[in-house]
């Protein structure tokens, strides 16, 4: 059992369908008293995995619903503990009876994913599993359903668990050369630590992708419009959502407050914010806007730069060069795409390319010539695949535990290669692997667990 929470023995019921009406609602019991607690509600002898056709009765007797139960005894069950499913009329009323049934006869309420936590207690699923039910429940796309299937299935913790294998390894041969100098294993100067060390760190940078690809399909890619006035921002967004979402006009500055925008793109979530165009400017409230946009763009997943490829004063694909100040506003570094609008205007043709190490698109927001390559750009920058294959749900929790076990790394790396300081080394690599286990709960704290689970759905 995992020991960073510990069971309390309660036997907990709650409804495990959605809320309101249907013509079927399930209450689900977990715990020692589930068994005679679901032969009390129904007087039947239960046998394990069969659907009894049940009569449910209350604390006196009284018939409430009828249905089907099914018993699945522990360790065999989604918990780890005998669990019981009470399928009734999915009237909200009926549910309520039932479950006050149940609590009359020993059982308390569930809280907020307690159904996964105690299967997560129990070791029948890691931390990222657990996580992976709540983001299948609450995906909103096909492409984060099946996401969320394969780290369900445990595909994301086979690569973390491979990774911490390695890990171990590795630190295993660093300590032993430490702890048993007499053995004359020379692992700073035989290469080995080295070339085992950049390996993991390879296969980190491959893991870590993939969980950013996974946790932009998951909660949706943060696009933020962002360029000169009158460059066709909010033309873009409104080429992009399908709707005249912003207001457009010749007028420079039209664009005074962010603007958002929720879209998908063949099942991909896209949050996009159009911004006030960036321009000094006398105006107060102008000013605002463009001190709100560079605040959009500093949370922002992507940058669309947009330039009015008509205009050759502004016309470049260095965003340095389109904004001298961008080093002095944005604190890290956010991938951009430059987006060359107004072709119909400039003579060019639609077109997609590489300039300075960034993708460039040249397009028409007024016309919607070369939209298709941009959506098609932001879809690969999502990691969408037509095969939908070598994908997982990730969350932004993994990231940083993904960014951290790599500053271990990399802190180890610079020990080694500039220190030969093979005890920093292995302190790294432990920090690396504590890191790690947090992801599927091999390392964690009561409080993240407590706040993983609260997020949950009552009936998980």
């Amino acid at each position: 059992m995992n020991a960073n929470l510990q069971l309390d023995g309660d036997t907990i019921v709650a409804i495990a369908t959605a809320p309101g009406r249907g013509g079927v609602g399930i209450i689900r019991l977990s715990g020692n008293k589930a068994l005679p607690i679901a032969e009390a509600i129904t007087g039947l002898s239960l046998t394990p995995r069969h659907a009894h056709f049940s009569q449910f009765g209350d604390a006196n007797n009284l018939q409430i619903d009828s249905g089907i139960t099914l018993y699945f005894p522990g360790p065999n069950s989604f918990t780890g503990e005998d669990v019981v499913e009470l399928q009734g009329h999915g009237g909200p009323v009926i549910m309520d009876l039932l479950v006050r049934a149940c609590v009359a006869r020993g059982a308390r309420q569930a809280r907020p994913g307690e159904f996964s936590e105690r299967a997560f207690l129990n070791d029948k699923i890691d931390l990222a599993q657990a996580e992976a039910i709540a983001d299948l429940i609450n995906s909103t796309t096909e492409q984060a359903a099946l996401n969320a299937t394969r780290s369900l299935q445990g595909d994301f913790s086979k690569e973390i668990d491979y990774l911490v294998e390695q890990v171990t390894q590795l630190r295993v041969y660093v300590e032993a050369a430490i702890d048993f100098p007499e053995e004359e294993i020379d692992f700073i100067g035989d290469g080995q630590v080295r070339t085992k060390l950049l390996a993991i760190i390879e296969q980190l940078r491959q893991v870590q992708s993939a969980a950013q690809q996974g946790t932009l399909v998951q909660e949706g890619m943060k696009l933020v419009i962002a360029g000169k006035p009158n460059a066709g921002k909010s033309s873009l967004l409104n080429a992009l959502s399908g709707q005249d979402t912003a207001i457009v006009t010749p007028i420079e500055g039209t664009t005074r407050d962010v603007l958002r925008e929720r879209i998908q793109i063949d099942g991909l979530p896209l949050h996009i914010v159009d911004t006030a165009g960036l321009r000094e400017s006398g105006d107060e409230v102008e000013q605002e806007g463009i001190r709100r946009a560079w605040t959009e763009m500093e949370s922002a997943d992507r940058i669309l730069l947009v330039v009015d490829s008509s205009d050759p004063e502004h016309n470049s694909d260095d965003p340095s060069v389109i904004w001298p100040e961008i080093s002095e506003h944005l604190t890290r570094t956010i991938a951009v795409t430059v987006i060359h609008n107004k072709c119909d205007l400039s003579q060019r043709s639609p077109e997609i390319s590489e300039a300075n190490g960034r993708t460039v698109i040249e397009l028409s927001a007024k016309t919607g010539e070369g939209i298709a390559l941009l959506k098609q750009h932001l879809k690969s920058c999502m990691g969408y695949s037509e095969e939908g294959e070598g994908s997982f749900s990730a969350r932004r929790r993994h990231l940083g535990s993904l960014e951290n076990a790599s500053a271990s790394l990399e802190a180890g790396k610079f020990q080694l290669e500039n220190a030969g300081a093979g005890e920093l080394l292995a302190e790294d690599l432990r920090q690396c692997q504590d890191h790690l286990g947090e992801i599927t709960g091999r390392v964690s704290s009561d409080q993240l667990l407590g706040e993983i689970f609260s997020n949950f759905c009552i009936g998980k």
